[in-house]
């Protein structure tokens, strides 16, 4: 009995500890900000801006449409100003690629035509 109710309090307090998925957390993630190239089924090829890290890696990035959170956008045109949250992982491949996303959220390009 004493075995059953440890491991329930353990378990009980290792699920407390996973936060929940929103903006709020998930605008601390990684990101990239950039412009859609194309558009397919299940993912966006995305060109991503001169002034961000990851474009050292790659100036395109193939961006998986499976979206953690679920009120994130997943239906975007091309030419579409977007940024990217996501896990931190890049595969290197040309394009890159973005598996795991948390959102993609479509922004306003200022008047400069760079996305920040």
């Amino acid at each position: 009995m004493k075995k059953l109710v440890f491991c329930l309090c353990v378990f009980l307090l290792l699920s407390g500890c996973a936060r929940p998925l929103s903006m709020d957390t998930v605008g601390k993630e990684p990101n990239f900000a950039g412009v859609v190239e194309e558009a397919r089924e299940g993912s966006l090829l995305v060109r991503v801006n001169e002034d961000e890290e990851v474009c050292r890696t790659s100036d395109l990035v193939s961006v998986s449409l499976d979206v953690a959170l679920g009120d994130s956008m997943t239906h975007f045109s091309v030419g579409d100003a977007v940024r990217v949250y996501y896990d931190g992982t890049i595969a290197e491949s040309y394009p890159a690629q973005v598996d795991t996303v948390y959102a993609i959220i479509l922004v306003k390009p200022p008047e400069d035509g760079q996305v920040r």
